[in-house]
């Protein structure tokens, strides 16, 4: 790090020289200065504004302690003329303006030899290596896990996520999925997960190399960690893409989601990405009123779990259990007697009314006596979200209740339940 700063400090001292020369000999170094802003503008500072040098190096101080170096070479400079005296600056600056044009042009070029070696390397540059470190088994499992953190980092810009294939990556990351150890395939599963997400581009590119199957299987595994990344990979992948989604239900994954609802000792995590990925699928299918949804959105089963979901001390599994609630009771196919008689909805919505009219008095109360902070404020407010979506789930499902006991009565089959009467058509198991 000395070494660098050094460095810059003999690039700060020829950069203020050929600024006071330029100052005092226009025609003498006008053609050096315009040369050194054609390359890159590294070069460019006002040595008057003085007022901003303390903030500036204040920034940069805060940013070498951030990422353990500087961010750019302009902040390396930056940094570099924010601790130097600028009378010595100018001082030695003024030793350096009488150099002959020779002595200054093989400065510039020493300038951009340094320039050269200290240059950042590009996020392609940097992705490249943590792919090569992947593909090299003679690496350490941790020198592996290393590269696929970097990954995870670097492929957020779309741009860069749309390059990872073209260098080998996503070839690399779907070869880890089935490495021996778990922590390599669940950052091998986030990476993939994050390169698709909201990117039509790469989800096609990853569904041709046929990791989907993998993902579902690492669903079911004991280290929850990959389980989740697994199922949160799978969501990416799929997310309004209408291949992806045929595949995902070749895969029975429909069937998939059931056994995680269905299971009420599986991690919560869990279940709030499996109710949302189903609330997910099924707006897909609600977007294309042509298209018929799966029978398995039927299941009893499947119903049943997911209401059950709504009795979870989880607000953030409740509130994905109403939206996937809402959706389903509004598919062509959704039956609300089902709702009501196997699944008891009413008696869901009901206990849910009440526990959060006590949890919104438990916070009103404390907003009132002044004993509130930030988080109680929020949680009021998702309360009353939670509510207003309660009812609009209730509000549908009345609707639709209602619009099958007309049909039936018009139809002959008269069907009253007041009494807790078995529903008079047979129950798919």
């Amino acid at each position: 790090m000395g070494r660098c700063v050094s460095i810059v400090m003999i690039v700060v001292v020829v950069v203020v020289a050929m600024a006071v020369a330029r100052g005092d000999s226009d025609n003498k170094s006008a053609s050096v200065w315009s040369t050194v802003k054609e390359e890159g503008d590294l070069l460019a500072w006002d040595p008057e504004a003085d007022d901003d040098l303390t903030e500036l190096a204040m920034r940069d101080d805060e940013e070498r302690q951030l990422d353990g170096g500087f961010s750019s070479l302009d902040g390396m400079l930056q940094w570099a003329i924010g601790h130097s005296d600028p009378a010595k600056l100018k001082e030695a600056a003024l030793g350096i303006q009488h150099l002959s044009p020779e002595e200054l042009r093989e400065r510039q070029m020493e300038i951009k030899e340094l320039m050269e070696r200290l240059k950042t390397p590009s996020d392609a540059e940097l992705m490249k290596i943590a792919i090569d470190d992947l593909d090299n088994s003679s690496l350490s499992l941790e020198q592996h896990q290393r590269a696929l953190q970097e990954l995870l980092i670097l492929v957020e810009p779309i741009d860069n996520a749309n390059d990872l294939h073209k260098l080998g990556g996503l070839t690399a990351i779907i070869g880890k999925l089935e490495h021996s150890n778990p922590q390599i395939r669940t950052t091998a599963a986030w990476v993939l997960g994050k390169a698709c997400q909201n990117n039509p581009f790469v989800q096609n590119q990853v569904l041709e190399l046929g990791p989907l199957a993998k993902l579902m299987d690492m669903t079911r595994s004991d280290f929850i960690e990959e389980a989740t990344k697994a199922l949160y990979a799978i969501s990416a992948l799929i997310r309004s893409n209408h291949r992806g989604q045929e595949l995902f239900y070749m895969e029975a994954g429909d069937l998939m989601i059931q056994d995680i609802l269905s299971n009420t000792s599986i991690d919560v995590r869990l279940r709030r990405k499996s109710v949302f990925l189903l609330a997910d699928l099924i707006e897909c299918q609600l977007d294309e009123r042509n298209s018929s949804a799966p029978p398995s959105f039927s299941s009893h089963l499947l119903l049943k779990s997911v209401v059950n979901q709504m009795a979870s001390v989880d607000l953030d599994l409740q509130e994905k259990a109403l939206y996937a609630i809402k959706n389903l009771l509004l598919l062509r196919s959704a039956n609300a007697v089902v709702f009501k008689d196997v699944c008891e909805l009413d008696v869901a919505l009901h206990k849910m009314e009440q526990q959060l009219q006590q949890q919104q008095h438990q916070h009103q109360r404390l907003i009132s006596d002044s004993d509130s902070d930030d988080d109680t404020v929020k949680d009021f407010e998702f309360g009353e979200d939670m509510e207003n979506l309660r009812r609009e789930v209730e509000a549908i499902f009345n609707r639709e209740l209602d619009k099958a006991r007309q049909g039936r009565a018009e139809s002959g089959d008269i069907y009253d339940n007041s009494n807790n009467s078995p529903p008079q058509f047979p129950l798919k198991q």
